[in-house]
């Protein structure tokens, strides 16, 4: 079972505190045992030196008869039997051992035969010193573990809120507003905050990528704007001439796309004003439930409604009729039916029995101009029922439900 971290944990700041404690803790631990082993082998190494010298003045005295001074002796008791083994068997050597709660350098050798003579030289500052040392190493180690981790932290708290504030930008630019940037003190010109960094680079690059969405998408609803408003007049004149021509088969055709056309039109002047963002909505109180039913009979479709629960809303009748009025017809020219409109409090789902939403409907929403799998129409009705609810402040999804279908979701705010 693998182990669920909280979400704080894979920050960038927390990676990087990480890391930058266990090298420093690498490198201080590293550093101290190789300071600790040198000086201890310093230390260690004139500590037996000294002894080995007493030892042989020690010895010369023995052999001369002369007294031993304090310190020396030929098998004291608190030698260390190690040490007594190796004399005893003709060589020298030393040790630190404790005597008498002290730690004590000892140097041995023979005498005659199985005998050893000792010095114990006193090893209690030389000791003092290592420990001394060692507190010193740990102590500098944590103090510069933690100024370290306090520098570290600091800066790489000004990347992470460089690059927050880029996401946040980037939120914004998929959430609609085009005109977020994230205007990094470090792209452009040089100045005096440095040169540019790779979060400079992104953060530019985010820009850019904006200001160039943004002019496409001002040149898409223009030319949107400005084809519609060029269509009504000729498109009146054809209606009217349409009019006038004789009752027949042929006739019925004309008069169709013409209606067709004017349909479309309309479809792309609403576009063009929800794009410009002048859409004023007028708010009243509805039954949520009756709304829907007239939607519906409106709509002139065999469409079931089914009320579960039913709750008044604040908002623009004719604007919701219009959402739903245009995800039934949906529903009916590329799903299958039975279609249903189910209302359950604020939320109202319109579902068929089709195929279902393409992939990209789904994933990226509704896209002007763009059907899939040979569907007849031009994806406006869909867009228009998303930009009206954006307008009233609801929410529009849209999913595939698990046994087939398309499920259009509406959720309202309710009093």
């Amino acid at each position: 079972m693998r182990l669920a971290l909280p979400p704080w944990s894979g920050t960038l700041a927390v990676k990087a505190a990480v890391f930058i404690t266990v090298m420093c803790c690498a490198l201080a631990a590293l550093l101290g045992v190789l300071v600790h082993v040198q000086v201890t082998n310093q230390t260690v190494g004139q500590a037996r030196d000294q002894a080995l010298q007493r030892l042989t003045q020690a010895t010369e005295r023995y052999e001369a008869g002369d007294t031993l001074w304090r310190g020396a002796g030929v098998d004291p008791p608190e030698l260390p039997r190690e040490l007594r083994n190796l004399a005893v068997a003709g060589d020298r050597g030393t040790m630190v051992a404790d005597r008498a709660g002290r730690p004590t350098m000892w140097a041995a050798g023979p005498v005659d035969g199985e005998r050893a003579l000792a010095v114990a030289v006193d090893y209690s500052q030389q000791a003092r010193t290592i420990e001394g040392l060692d507190r010193a190493i740990l102590w500098s180690s944590g103090l510069a573990i933690g100024a370290t981790l306090l520098v570290g932290a600091f800066a790489v708290t000004r990347v992470t809120r460089r690059l927050h504030t880029t996401a946040r930008v980037a939120r914004r630019i998929s959430a609609g507003d085009l005109d977020a940037r994230v205007n990094d003190h470090r792209t452009g010109p040089r100045t005096n905050a440095g040169p540019p960094d790779e979060v400079a680079a992104v953060a530019a690059a985010l820009d850019s990528m904006a200001a160039s969405l943004q002019g496409k998408l001002l040149a898409e609803q223009r030319f949107t704007a400005d084809v519609a408003h060029e269509l009504r007049t000729p498109l009146t004149g054809l209606h009217a001439a349409a009019e006038l021509l004789p009752p027949g088969r042929p006739t019925e055709l004309v008069r169709d796309r013409v209606a067709a056309l004017r349909t479309l039109t309309e479809d792309l002047l609403e576009i063009s004003r929800l794009d410009t963002g002048r859409e004023r909505v007028e708010l009243d109180t509805e039954r949520l439930g009756p709304l829907a039913e007239r939607a519906v009979r409106a709509a002139g479709n065999d469409t079931e409604v089914r009320v579960v629960r039913d709750v008044s809303v604040e908002t623009d009748r004719r604007r919701l009729e219009r959402v739903l009025g245009n995800l039934v017809a949906n529903a009916h020219k590329h799903g299958r039916g039975p279609v249903v409109v189910t209302v359950d409090g604020p939320v109202v789902t319109v579902r068929d029995h089709g195929d279902g939403f393409p992939e990209y409907l789904v994933a990226h929403g509704p896209q002007r101009f763009r059907t899939e799998g040979g569907a007849r129409g031009h994806g406006l009705g869909l867009t228009i029922a998303r930009g009206q609810a954006e307008v009233l402040g609801a929410r529009l999804e849209f999913a595939n439900a698990p046994d087939g279908g398309a499920v259009a979701t509406l959720e309202l705010a309710a009093e």
